[in-house]
């Protein structure tokens, strides 16, 4: 019998056959869809779902924030409208994961945390890869580095021609933090350290309690220098 393949997540290999798990049943809740514009509905499993142009929530949002408070300062608009996104999508990410856990009976914590990744990646966000330096420890130690290629946001900045100054994946690393958090009973925050609408190669974040963000993002920005470099 051919191995399964881990198609929508990379994760280190200790992990491999829990997130495997989650692939086939992330895929059995995605396979039970209806879409019925003539009512204006698309359904996922029972649930209601909607789709949402990517650049209006990304790249063209931070000029809502400007049209709608004029008198701030354009870092000022960029600061409001990054947390707005992560608050949002933070609080969508922690509702989204109790509506998934409690409709497939999913109670482990790794296991709820395994589910995210996959949703993450039917739900159009993005890939998500995993690093093996990860701590995935339902306490304050919890640490995660990870990459999420194919982001929506840098996707919609990239595709308009623009380069930001800032990483701009608010939503992304709100939504990821917010799925962990509900899935391990912990608080916790997500900061995003690379960002291909910048220039770089990928779009990496570092997840942790909130405290700890900085020191982690400081300490990864002194090792790995290079990657900074513009």
């Amino acid at each position: 019998m051919e191995d399964p393949v881990l198609k929508t997540v990379r994760v280190p290999a200790p992990f491999r056959e829990l997130f495997l798990r989650a692939q086939k049943y992330v895929a059995q809740y995605f396979q039970q869809e209806l879409s019925d514009p003539t009512r204006g509905l698309r359904m996922v499993s029972g649930e209601r779902y909607i789709l949402v142009r990517a650049a209006s929530i990304s790249s063209q949002f931070i000029e809502v924030i400007k049209s709608m408070y004029p008198a701030l300062e354009p870092e000022e608009a960029r600061l409001t409208a990054s947390n707005i996104l992560f608050e949002l999508a933070h609080a969508i990410g922690k509702a989204d994961a109790r509506s998934f856990h409690q409709k497939m009976g999913v109670v482990d914590p790794i296991e709820k945390l395994s589910a995210g990744p996959i949703h993450f990646a039917y739900s159009g966000w993005a890939y998500v890869d995993i690093f093996p330096e990860s701590k995935a420890v339902p306490n304050s130690e919890y640490y995660l580095i990870y990459d999420h290629p194919q982001s929506f946001e840098a996707d919609a900045w990239i595709a308009e021609g623009l380069k930001a100054e800032h990483p701009v994946c608010f939503m992304n690393a709100g939504y990821s933090s917010g799925w962990c958090e509900e899935s391990f009973s912990v608080a916790l925050g997500a900061r995003e350290i690379l960002c291909r609408a910048t220039g770089s190669s990928a779009c990496r974040f570092i997840m942790s309690p909130p405290e700890k963000l900085t020191h982690y993002a400081e300490e990864y920005r002194a090792k790995n220098t290079n990657l900074f470099r513009r």
